[in-house]
């Protein structure tokens, strides 16, 4: 069976396992039920996830023009402290700036190669911790805008990592931490502003992702160089594909990417 679409990133539901999907324009594909059989991935042509133009992608599905001029990729999406659109100041487009940025956000902790603090939509949840490969997580902050959110992540990051390492995650080469006793740790490193949204009782999110074999010496796979690749599909993590010969390949990363899919 052979499929072709654009690549963004895999929809989820939260689930034991993780379910996972590809989602093209007219098509889908539920990858749980691909393990352990044969791939190949072909790379055909590039379509910005904005203008659509067969333009080498820049960065986050974007062609270069693109990606400096769309809201979706300005700076406070990496970095939510420069959030602008509660003192009604716009960045690139303030509608959207608005929409995005005064809703309910998260600061929360994860573990998915080792502690990391990181802030999302509260829509988001559990969502931004699966894309993440994280094996729990739990909430510490609960704002009403991203900025607060972004202002907290930045001082909490000077007491713990705000990085995840993407090859100790995929060999699973992690243990579990007692998240409510990190929340309680960090409780006197919130920001004034932010410390009465601090949430004083919940528990860890605990997430089981579909994966029947880790690999010990993960290799990223650059399909835009080798044009093809064929493997046996043992595990999907995070926003990766876990492939039989210990190739990896990251979906998000590849997004604005037209690619051909043939299960064998």
């Amino acid at each position: 069976m052979t499929y072709q679409g654009v690549l963004t990133k895999m929809n989820t539901e939260f689930l034991d396992p993780i379910q996972y999907y590809l989602v093209f324009e007219s098509d889908f594909i539920n990858l749980n039920q691909m393990l352990g059989k044969t791939i190949t991935l072909e790379f055909v042509k590039y379509q910005c996830l904005n203008c659509g133009l067969n333009k080498p992608i820049y960065r986050q599905g974007f062609c270069k023009s693109c990606f400096f001029d769309v809201p979706q990729a300005a700076d406070w999406v990496m970095r939510p402290e420069l959030s602008t659109a509660h003192l009604d100041k716009e960045d690139r487009d303030l509608a959207y700036e608005k929409k995005v940025q005064l809703q309910p956000h998260i600061v929360y902790l994860a573990n998915s190669s080792n502690v990391k603090v990181g802030v999302t939509r509260k829509s988001q949840v559990p969502t931004r911790w699966i894309d993440q490969g994280a094996h729990e997580a739990i909430e510490i902050v609960e704002v009403p805008n991203r900025y607060l959110a972004g202002i907290t992540e930045v001082a909490l990051k000077e007491h713990v990592s705000d990085k995840t390492n993407w090859r100790t995650m995929l060999k699973n080469d992690i243990k579990d931490e007692n998240l409510v006793e990190w929340r309680e740790h960090l409780k006197q490193y919130i920001p004034e502003e932010a410390s009465e949204y601090f949430i004083e009782n919940n528990t860890e999110t605990n997430l089981q992702f579909p994966v029947t074999k880790y690999p010990e010496k993960p290799k990223s796979l650059n399909l835009e160089k080798t044009k093809n690749y064929t493997g046996k599909l043992v595990g999907v993590k995070g926003q990766y594909l876990i492939f039989e010969d210990q190739t990896v390949f990251n979906i998000r990363s590849n997004e604005g990417l037209v690619v051909g899919i043939t299960v064998n």
